[in-house]
């Protein structure tokens, strides 16, 4: 079979993934790999789709191999899965098959993001595999990846596919309509709306309507008028300084022009089951920030042209986005149903957000997302400085084998739950013992 690898790293032949594809063409030498490196050549493949074309066209299946950038593909792969759509490919029942390396922070995300655009290109899906960074260095790795495209092939042979549920395509979107006053709250905030929103009236309307609700304070910064040089490298010239290696002057003005605002709004259309490759080069080049929150309980909410209900993996990642930069979300908004109504309460959330700052506990999304953050950084703080510094400053080292009063102290209540007679005696005593704490704390007559 022609196996096309589209590989989605910038490093392009230096791509940790793609040393996992080649091990895999070592052990099935049998079939036909050819390897079309998009991320690193993406501006060339703008000016000149044709060879590109040939190549997807030619393959039997698509293995999409790719790093995870910011729960998602790297922005250059996203520009050419765009491009495959904008040329009109025919990719109708080709089979496809992904993998990725990552350190697992929401590679979940990515992958669904991968499978549904397969699913609307009328691909058959196959599967794929989420690889750690450092996997291919240990034999089990090496045997899950080979363990993986093996059990690929079998199931191509025998027809086994994983069904991907189709995009709903029927949903009416609506446009906004001016609104004549303002928000009787009076606005003395600097709110920035991020937009990817040119020659794009419905959204446009959305954000005029919303502007016009919050007052002067609002801005609005049109990604499309900001002369991005290209996509995020990973090459890590960031590290240690915060510095990007692309002199187009985005790490200051991310941090002057945006980030400087006290809420931050997004806007954008719905492309391909995501913000579109603009908006995630944007994302991406976020990374001049490292693993840093430092947005941290400034509010975020999101206007969307598009069907937002019938985009599950985007509205995790939204809220996935949220949680992890500890930012409360004051909604997110789509075209359809009543729009200006929507639009409306979205306003007043962010307005009460802003004059009622709310500190609430993270959620799995947010837990689960910082603590692989919090690993990673103490691992590589020789090199990632100023993540180092900023996790120690707030306190993200939280790592519970150094709690040791805490350990010894549940090593103890362990020993005397396998003591039978003190079960019988006190059991239901330890439930009450749980509660004791919060009795007490309730008792106390707090202003909160």
């Amino acid at each position: 079979m022609n196996i096309l690898v589209v590989n989605g790293s910038p490093g392009g032949k230096e791509s940790v993934t793609l040393q996992t594809v080649r091990l895999i063409q070592k052990h099935f030498k049998d079939q036909s790999f050819e390897v079309l490196n998009v991320a690193q050549q993406i501006k060339a493949i703008e000016k000149n789709f044709t060879p590109a074309r040939k190549a997807v066209e030619k393959a039997d299946i698509l293995l999409w191999a790719y790093p995870v950038y910011t729960f998602l593909v790297p922005s250059q792969l996203h520009r050419f899965m765009e491009l495959l759509a904008e040329e009109g490919v025919d990719m109708q029942g080709k089979a496809s098959m992904q993998i990725s390396t990552s350190m697992h922070f929401y590679d979940v995300t990515a992958h669904r993001f991968v499978k549904d655009f397969c699913g609307d290109c009328g691909m058959k899906y196959i599967g794929g595999l989420s690889a750690g960074m450092e996997d291919l260095l240990k034999i089990e790795g090496r045997k899950q990846a080979v363990a993986f495209f093996r059990h690929a092939l079998w199931a191509y042979d025998n027809g086994l596919f994983e069904d991907i549920t189709p995009t709903r395509s029927d949903v009416p979107r609506n446009m906004a309509q001016p609104k004549q006053e303002k928000l009787a709250t009076s606005i003395d905030h600097k709110i920035v709306i991020v937009a990817d929103a040119k020659g794009n009236e419905r959204l446009q309307a959305m954000i005029q309507r919303f502007r016009f609700l919050l007052g002067s304070g609002v801005e609005v910064v049109e990604l499309n008028d900001y002369p991005f040089v290209g996509g995020c490298l990973g090459c890590f010239h960031c590290a240690s300084e915060g510095k990007c290696i692309y002199k187009d002057g985005f790490d200051n003005f991310l941090r002057e022009y945006i980030q400087g605002g006290e809420a931050i709004v997004y806007a954008f259309q719905i492309k391909n089951h995501s913000m579109g490759s603009l908006f995630k080069m944007f994302d991406d080049r976020q990374f001049c920030n490292g693993h840093r929150t430092v947005t941290m309980g400034k509010p975020m909410a999101y206007l969307i042209d598009g069907d937002l209900q019938g985009e599950e993996n985007l509205k995790t990642l939204i809220e996935a986005r949220a949680q992890v930069g500890d930012n409360p979300l004051a909604g997110m908004i789509d075209d359809t149903g009543e729009v200006d109504q929507k639009i409306d309460l979205l306003a007043k959330n962010l307005v009460y957000c802003l004059e009622n700052p709310m500190e609430m506990p993270q959620n799995f999304y947010g837990v689960g997302g910082m603590k692989i953050f919090r690993d990673l950084i103490y691992v590589m703080q020789g090199m990632m400085r100023e993540d180092h510094r900023f996790y120690k400053k707030h306190g993200f080292y939280d790592f519970p084998q150094k709690n040791r009063m805490k350990v010894l102290a549940v090593y103890a209540l362990g020993t005397l739950t396998r003591n039978e007679k003190f079960m019988k005696k006190n059991g239901l005593r330890m439930r009450q013992g749980m509660v004791m704490p919060y009795e007490a704390i309730l008792k106390k007559d707090e202003d909160l």
